[in-house]
């Protein structure tokens, strides 16, 4: 018996059985989409509050976006089932490549449902614009899989299962197409139809139309994969005023100013809305030392035994506390490296969505590194991995530091996919800033670790850390361990004594939670060491990573210039607010007085109380209360911060 799903005028008609194949891969979509959520709430979604209740809801919504991806990815078939004639379906030749695509298109499914869970399991979301950059660079992302995942198994069981299922379906097939026709009329209708749809979905149906909860990863579960995927990659370097809340260009910039002002400098020309302070030498600062920023990777303040951590896994970086200033409460800007180098390097907001290092124009900018060169400084940048991963070579080399990589490094103790080990880098430093002190010229360098990362893989025979299989207590065990080599070696170094250190994360291990800006992730150490120079002390101030290049260089007590958008955390009036700026993924949001204004795609705008409890950091030490409408007064600082970042970054005049 015959079913028709299209009926037209005289005797164009559309039968049902023609499509046999898109309704049986159509229902294994939407069947595995469904199970994903099912297995993603299982496994993750009761640490992040999700209730059972929620279920019905999350998987009724769920199939409306699969549908709509449904629509794009089953677009070829549909189209091929249609145009291709009859005979071709009929013919043996036509049947194997029928087969043959079905069984790739079920692997690539089975293969996106594993992928999902290890994403989630990450970065506790669905793909986001960390997998588009992750794309971006396959060698490293590949090399890392392969470590740490058990990739051959996996392969093998997907191919599996594809190959069982697409035989079960060619068993269902015997008899197709059978009698089915298709008018050639019916056909050009058919896919003018669907190209309308394709548009329409484009244009009315976003990733996150479905987003109803103030759980974000309520929302998270709702969405569909590939769509949040594709989604991210259309977003990935987008046009602020199009997306974001905006206001006038000139309102922004005077109260931006307003704020910063806070701070003290003294603005060189806040008429042309250029943001550049000039600031004084200081009878009272360190003089013209060396400084040395060790940007740690991934090392959350949740790991460190100095900010409350019980699990004793930085003994080094606790004990030189003891010698330095510890900022207690540090946040980074964002959730990867990018971020937090735009954030010590440029001083800038994490404007959405994508960072300035990996954006066209980002040469010739206004860096801390500029200040220091035009103070006498050498300038570079060093990294244990290849700088080309994240565009870092291009953005530093393009700003005048110079480079140093791991293609620098000679015979290192240990490699992985990202790079020598922490250990071996540091070596490296050592003798790169012997070669800098013999030249009699004062050194700036930022560098940059790697092994604090998946596959979380280290050198052997190091007491209490395992070399393979120790995930990120034994990442953080590594990092602090390389740190205390590091501080032995260079104490026997003559420069030593003349040289600031900054020990501070590029950001918190995972961004995980219910809140659209989880603060908590974002907590990191942060320590500034001048043995014999600097008195040890903590610093309760509110400290951000855009603070830390005016802090040094007040400390300094040099005189400078410079647009930067963070503030001298040490001289900032008692009990003035401090202003804190945060990304996570197109969401930008600003701090300030105890409540979060988060600033989202299509000009959405979202306010929470935060209050951080005592103890170490975690969700159990913040509360974050969503108030019923926004803080007009504080929007509006919101939006001036990220669109004068924006304009001034675009429009070329972060000079």
């Amino acid at each position: 018996m015959r079913s028709r799903v299209f009926s037209g005028a005289g005797s164009l008609r559309i039968d049902a059985a023609c499509f046999r194949p898109l309704w049986w891969m159509a229902g294994v979509f939407l069947a595995l989409s469904a199970a994903t959520r099912l297995m993603l709430w299982g496994c993750f979604g009761v640490e992040a509050h999700v209730p059972a209740l929620r279920l019905p809801a999350i998987l009724s919504l769920g199939v409306l976006n699969d549908i709509v991806e449904a629509l794009y990815l089953f677009t070829p078939l549909t189209l091929y089932l249609a145009l291709a004639p009859v005979r071709w379906h009929r013919s043996g030749a036509g049947r194997a490549l029928l087969l043959g695509g079905i069984a790739l298109m079920l692997a690539g499914m089975l293969f996106v449902t594993v992928a999902e869970y290890f994403f989630f399991e990450e970065f506790d979301a669905r793909f986001n614009l960390v997998a588009v950059d992750y794309l971006i660079y396959p060698t490293e992302v590949i090399g890392d899989i392969r470590s740490e995942y058990p990739v051959a198994p996996l392969l093998t069981a997907i191919a599996m299962i594809a190959l069982l299922m697409t035989a079960l379906l060619a068993r269902g097939l015997r008899n197709w197409p059978g009698t089915a026709v298709i008018p050639r009329a019916a056909r050009l209708r058919l896919a003018a139809g669907l190209m309308l749809a394709i548009v329409a979905a484009i244009a009315l149906w976003p990733a996150d139309r479905l987003s109803f909860s103030r759980n974000r990863v309520v929302n998270e579960l709702v969405a569909n994969g590939p769509m949040n995927f594709f989604a991210a990659f259309r977003t990935n370097n987008i046009d602020y005023h199009a997306f974001y809340r905006s206001g006038d260009p000139t309102q922004m910039q005077a109260l931006l100013r307003a704020d910063l002002q806070a701070g003290g400098g003294e603005f060189v020309d806040a008429a042309s809305g250029d943001l550049t302070r000039r600031f004084p030498a200081r009878a009272d600062g360190l003089g013209k030392l060396n400084v040395v920023l060790l940007s740690e990777e991934s090392l959350g303040a949740e790991f460190v035994g100095a900010y409350g951590d019980l699990r004793k896994l930085t003994p080094e970086f606790d004990a030189l506390t003891a010698e330095g200033l510890m900022f207690t409460h540090a946040y980074s800007t964002g959730t990867r490296t990018v971020r937090g180098l735009e954030a010590f390097s440029a001083s800038i907001p994490p404007i959405p969505s994508e960072s300035i290092v990996k954006r066209e124009g980002n040469q010739d900018i206004a860096t801390w590194g500029k200040v220091m060169r035009g103070l006498g400084y050498h300038t570079s940048f060093l990294y244990g991995g290849f700088g080309a991963f994240d565009n870092m070579n291009a953005y530093f080399g393009g700003n005048g530091f110079a480079l140093s990589d791991r293609s620098d490094i000679d015979n290192p103790r240990f490699a992985n996919i990202w790079g020598v080990s922490d250990e071996d880098l540091f070596h490296h430093a050592i003798g790169y800033f012997d070669a800098r002190a013999r030249e009699g010229k004062p050194f700036f360098s930022i560098v940059m670790s790697t092994s604090n990362h998946k596959p979380f893989t280290f050198p052997d025979g190091i007491p209490g850390i395992k070399a393979k299989g120790g995930g990120r207590t034994a990442g953080t065990r590594y990092a602090d361990h390389a740190i205390g080599e590091f501080f032995r070696e260079a104490r026997q170094r003559p420069w030593f004594k003349d040289t600031v250190f900054i020990i501070v994360a590029d950001h918190g291990a995972r961004a995980y939670g219910k809140a659209d800006i989880p603060l908590y992730s974002y907590e990191i150490p942060m320590l500034i060491l001048a043995p014999g120079r600097l008195p040890p002390g903590r610093i309760d101030t509110l400290t951000s990573q855009i603070d830390v290049a005016p802090t040094v260089l007040g400390l300094l007590g040099l005189p400078y210039q410079a647009p930067f958008f963070g503030q001298d955390v040490l001289r900032w009036p008692a009990g003035e607010p401090r202003t804190l700026l945060f990304n996570h993924n197109h969401d930008v949001a600003l701090l300030r007085d105890g409540t979060l204004c988060v600033l989202g795609l299509r000009q959405h705008v979202s306010c929470e109380r935060y209050t951080r409890l005592p103890g170490a950091p975690g969700p159990a030490t913040t509360q974050l209360s969503r108030l019923p409408k926004p803080d007009g007064p504080l929007t509006d600082l919101a939006t001036a911060y990220y669109q004068t970042a924006y304009d001034l970054f675009e429009s070329r005049r972060y000079r």
